[in-house]
């Protein structure tokens, strides 16, 4: 939250009540989409996500953006993956040559918290 990038990201894990979850034990690997990657979702997404009777649609959807585990760049270096999130599915990740999230790309990476780390993402990734 203090990074600043992330005001949209804050707001919708408020939304979704999932605070708690995150500021647990963990550790945890989250893939934080930037307000910039949530400015480029189709118009109304966002907004429609945020209304209360849309709160198990953008739970299932910042859920899937976080993986259980402490997971540094260097961890995956190299590889290509499927890492499974704590929504249920799974994340395409392929380090090879940059870091790819289901396609995203990773713009910062092993940004330390208190429970985990954040990788700073440049779009929303959406589970099947």
């Amino acid at each position: 939250a203090s990074a600043g990038q992330f005001n949209t990201l804050v707001a919708a894990v408020k939304a979704a009540g999932l605070v708690d979850v995150l500021k647990g034990e963990g550790p945890f690997t989250v893939f934080a989409p930037s307000d910039a990657a949530f400015a480029a979702l189709p118009a109304g997404t966002l907004e429609s996500l945020l209304k209360p009777e849309n709160k198990d649609k953008l739970v299932a959807i910042l859920t899937y953006h976080v993986v259980p585990g402490k997971v540094m760049s260097g961890d995956i270096a190299g590889k290509s993956l499927d890492a499974a999130t704590v929504q249920g599915g799974k994340l395409a990740i392929n380090a090879t040559d940059g870091v790819k999230v289901n396609g995203a790309n990773v713009v910062a990476a092993d940004i330390a918290t208190s429970n985990g780390v954040i990788h700073v993402i440049d779009r929303v990734v959406l589970p099947n």
